[in-house]
């Protein structure tokens, strides 16, 4: 039995790694043939591990949540890094908490304070930075790399707006059926795209590298990955879990360095790290106390 810390760092460390191995397998075969792979492959092991159905009722939800949180996540994603660098994209994944702030605060009406204003915005000033490489006056939406960047970005938003959507679904069925259900949509949307792409004629190109890479993809970071998340989840509380996925970015640079021989400016650099510091600075604010008639 891993324990509940251990689980939820591992699970990081796959995330982090997953941008370079989806950088590398993308060197081989086409972006629909990896996703479909990735996460037909993971629909089968979580099937094969949760067996249980979940209710009629419920397949709804899940389909809307295959739908954004694979389909149209995975698309942007795998696409952006045919056009940018797995460390860019690392950098940039950590705004994600920052969209679920802001959706908390338009959705569940929670109030945004001066600190989290500030923090918002050195988060999106990162981002700038790290999308234009320094250069405001003529890369905002240069080809090819920045508009991968831009793709990346909208990814973080989208996942966000797939973690309220699928709370309460995931907290009623529970994480792991809830979760084989997702991916099991999701690669059902897939399975079109891949047989319109003839995708199966892109398998005989992969390389051992590449299918250990489809591998890690799979059963790693999207089947296991999210047992071992969301079981650490189930014993530690929430804020002590969270705080790793600033791990996420560093894990990504490193091994997109090590790995791929990526290269880094010192403006990437200071923009990825504003973005790590807003989003600390986001979970950290002060809590704001209500005002009542007797204060």
């Amino acid at each position: 039995m891993i324990p509940p810390r251990l689980g939820a760092f591992i699970a990081i460390v796959f995330w982090g790694v997953s941008f370079v191995a989806t950088k590398a397998v993308l060197r081989e075969i086409s972006p629909v043939t990896l996703i479909f792979l990735r996460f037909a492959g993971a629909a089968v092991v979580l099937n094969c591990i949760v067996r249980k159905m979940p209710p009629r009722d419920s397949w709804g939800a899940l389909a809307l949540m295959g739908f954004i949180g694979v389909f149209v996540h995975q698309m942007l994603q795998a696409y952006a890094l045919t056009m940018t660098s797995a460390s860019h994209a690392g950098w940039l994944i950590g705004l994600t908490p920052i969209w679920s702030a802001i959706l908390a605060a338009i959705l569940l009406r929670e109030r945004m304070s001066a600190w989290k204003v500030s923090a918002l915005v050195v988060g999106f000033a990162g981002a700038l930075m790290v999308i234009t490489r320094g250069d405001f006056s003529s890369a905002i939406l240069a080809l090819p790399s920045t508009r991968g960047d831009v793709m990346i970005l909208i990814s973080t938003f989208n996942w966000a707006i797939y973690s309220v959507i699928g709370h309460d679904t995931i907290r009623r069925l529970g994480p792991r059926t809830a979760t084989a259900g997702m991916m099991t949509c999701g690669a059902a949307m897939l399975l079109p795209f891949f047989i319109a792409r003839a995708g199966w004629r892109d398998v005989p190109h992969l390389t051992s590298l590449g299918w250990l890479s489809v591998a890690f993809l799979s059963f790693g970071c999207s089947a296991m990955g999210y047992l071992f998340w969301y079981g650490a989840l189930e014993h530690v509380e929430v804020s002590r879990v969270a705080v790793l996925l600033y791990v996420e970015p560093l894990i990504t640079v490193a091994a997109s360095m090590a790995l791929l021989h990526e290269t880094l400016s010192g403006i990437v650099i200071v923009g990825g790290l504003l973005v790590m510091a807003s989003v600390i600075a986001m979970q950290y604010a002060p809590v704001q106390k209500e005002l009542t008639a007797d204060s």
